[in-house]
């Protein structure tokens, strides 16, 4: 059986076991290699050629798109898949990524199944994904990076964003129906840069999007309040929190994982929920961000197009 090859790049390692888990278990025969960053990925790829690259977008030293520019300018790499893995979902964004050369695009947070299809899908145009299952490579259909509306399942971006509308605001009642000592994380005194946020955010997780409170939050983790529906978070569940510094608007996308659910009271009707999620970016960037957020004491909601 022929060998096919994939490079993860992702500076969190959380996220690039996540992938390289989800790629052994759907294409057993893949060889993986990872990469720590856009600049890490560049000096792999110079060394050896790889049949399918998933990266990042936001990463330190190197973004994705830069290695994309980087990439397609190298001999040889057009037919290569490139599949940008983002929490970005912007239609500039996007835009801006297709006329690079992204192949297609996987928002964070994505299931094993949303992941195996992209990745389906990329190597059956390239005709690796037959030599992965051990037959002959039938003729390609053409690349996916013919427009916008390839890459985002055949509709236009606006489409798209409308199709996965975003999480309704809290209403008013959940500030009176959070207090301080409900949101005590329950964790030793005495962790590093740690504040009691007042403010709200947008948690999206691969089974729903939630509007949520953010309570706490440190350099490391937050505990956010949200409001129970038919998709409970589950531990372990990758996802991505949105947070808006409210003296200049800007918006950090920080990827994280859930750590600990509970519910706020002591009976199975609670309408309310705190989790605890684990930060898992590496990017100093972002790392500035928190401390200026967690400086500032304050969080303004915003609710972003689904990526």
């Amino acid at each position: 059986m022929a060998k096919v090859s994939a490079l993860v790049v992702d500076d969190a390692p959380f996220i690039r076991d996540l992938i390289k888990k989800a790629l052994r278990g759907q294409f057993p025969g893949m060889q993986i290699e990872e990469a720590i960053n856009g600049r890490k990925a560049q000096q792999t790829l110079s060394r050896a050629a790889f049949d399918l690259i998933l990266c990042d977008w936001e990463m330190p030293e190197m973004s994705g798109l830069e290695l994309l520019q980087w990439f397609r300018g190298q001999p040889g790499s057009e037919k290569t898949p490139f599949i940008m893995v983002t929490s970005r979902g912007d239609k500039e964004n996007v835009i801006e990524a297709i006329q690079a050369g992204v192949s297609d695009f996987i928002g964070k947070p994505f299931t094993n199944e949303q992941l195996s299809a992209k990745v389906k899908k990329a190597l059956h145009r390239s005709g690796k994904l037959q030599l992965l299952q051990g037959r002959q490579p039938a003729p390609s259909g053409g690349t996916a990076q013919d427009s916008v509306a390839n890459l985002m399942g055949g509709r236009k971006p606006e489409a798209a964003a409308a199709a996965k509308p975003a999480a309704a605001p809290p209403p008013p009642e959940i500030r009176s129906a959070i207090s301080d000592a409900e949101a005590d994380t329950g964790e030793a005194p005495g962790r590093a840069q740690t504040q009691h946020v007042r403010g709200q955010a947008q948690l999206r997780l691969a089974g729903g999007q939630f509007a949520c409170v953010v309570k706490t939050l440190s350099l490391r983790d937050a505990l956010v309040v949200v409001r129970r529906s038919e998709h409970l978070p589950q531990v372990f569940e990758s996802g991505v929190l949105d947070l808006e510094q409210d003296s200049d608007k800007s918006v950090a996308r920080i990827n994280a994982y859930v750590h600990a659910v509970v519910s706020m009271e002591p009976n199975m009707d609670c309408e309310w929920l705190k989790v605890t999620l684990r930060f898992v970016d590496q990017d100093p960037q972002k790392l500035d961000y928190l401390s200026r957020l967690i400086a500032s004491g304050t969080t303004q909601k915003h609710y972003s197009p689904s990526a």
